[in-house]
């Protein structure tokens, strides 16, 4: 392969991932797919109808993940979730910080996405501050403060986090027969709570959770198997094209936003390009914006008061520094990295649900307190 031949690579998996995080966003549109919605409804409705979708959406993602990487079509020991360093407690602060501010923001970082392609400027401003304090907790100074602090606190597993290698250990075919034995169970254990409600036997419902989980599948075969290389020409080294990270990817959603935020800033400086991140954060917004115009839902909205304002900058804020530090959001730990079976992504997103639950019992009591 020439370098003129990793260039084209390095197009398609970027615009590959635009493809299908366009219909993704159309997808999730449809479906009213919410991981903050979800946690909501259960606290205040009891209502577990998005919450199952959610859980479906893991499963298909578990299932699909697990059974590629049981057939050896991609290795899920090359994303970073996987690694041996277990930073729980960053998993953890950053799950909280995430949770809490999803719920102050309206929305995740998805659903920042979704609505600012629908014409919500409260969220195009959310988007914004998301990114600045993401870059700021990557490479900023938060960044010194999360290295020096919590990402401190970890354990090592020699043998990697994820579920099969720990079962497996080094043993190659033990671990290929974890990886299909952990799809059925868990993947087909989470697809079975998710439909066993009849009220969760839905259209919809099961458009969001089979789109969303197939979405996570394709990234990854995308990245692990059609952008992969064994050997670049210009490093004679392993790589994964168009990753921001080096390895493996599959969606999320908060560093990619400030990837994308520094390419329009530093858009003259050609060391920058487009990656599949990026691709699935213009991708996103697209697929959000061409189903509003297409079903005449597409509404400008602003802020309604100071007080709105302010919970959204504190929650795009939150969102930023907890996202980066808790290594994805409810999209980049909940699914893409779950599907891996990894011990942290599982600690990451049980805190992010956590915060998502303190956020709505906070605004409970505060609507409470103004009657």
């Amino acid at each position: 392969m020439t370098e003129a031949d990793v260039l084209s690579l390095h197009r398609l998996v970027a615009w590959s991932a635009f493809a299908i995080a366009f219909v993704l966003g159309a997808v999730m549109q449809r479906s009213n797919f919410c991981t903050m919605g979800a946690v909501a409804d259960v606290v205040n409705m009891g209502d577990w109808t998005r919450m199952r979708m959610w859980f479906g959406a893991i499963g298909v993602a578990v299932l699909g993940t697990q059974g590629l990487a049981g057939a050896g079509v991609i290795d899920t020991a090359q994303s970073i979730y996987t690694g041996p360093k277990l930073p729980w407690l960053s998993a953890i602060v950053g799950g909280l910080l995430f949770g809490v501010g999803m719920v102050l923001a309206s929305g995740c970082g998805t659903k920042t996405l979704l609505r600012a392609g629908s014409g919500n400027l409260k969220s195009l401003v959310v988007l914004i501050v998301l990114g600045v304090f993401a870059y700021m907790t990557m490479r900023g100074v938060f960044g010194v403060l999360r290295v020096g602090t919590v990402d401190r606190v970890a354990i090592e597993l020699a043998a990697g986090q994820d579920l099969p290698r720990l079962l497996a250990g080094g043993d190659a075919a033990m671990r290929a027969i974890a990886h299909w034995a952990l799809a059925v169970l868990v993947g087909g254990g989470l697809l079975a709570f998710a439909f066993a409600s009849r009220h969760a036997r839905t259209a919809d419902t099961a458009l969001g959770a089979l789109g969303v989980g197939a979405a996570v599948v394709a990234v990854w075969v995308l990245s692990g198997h059609v952008g992969h290389l064994a050997e670049d020409p210009r490093t004679l080294e392993e790589a994964f094209v168009a990753t921001n990270t080096g390895r493996m990817e599959s969606l999320s959603y908060v560093a990619p936003i400030a990837y994308t935020l520094e390419l329009l800033m530093l858009w003259s400086d050609q060391s920058r390009t487009m990656t599949l991140g990026i691709g699935s954060v213009l991708g996103l917004i697209a697929g959000s914006a061409a189903y509003a115009l297409a079903t005449r839902s597409f509404r400008w909205e602003g802020f309604r008061d100071a007080e709105d304002t302010a919970n959204h900058l504190v929650g795009g804020a939150l969102m930023g520094v907890g996202g980066v530090t808790a290594l994805g959001c409810t999209v980049g730990q909940g699914l893409s990295g779950v599907s891996t079976l990894a011990i942290g992504s599982l600690i990451a997103l049980l805190s992010i649900v956590a915060g998502g639950v303190l956020g709505v019992k906070y605004q409970a009591w505060r609507v409470e307190r103004m009657l």
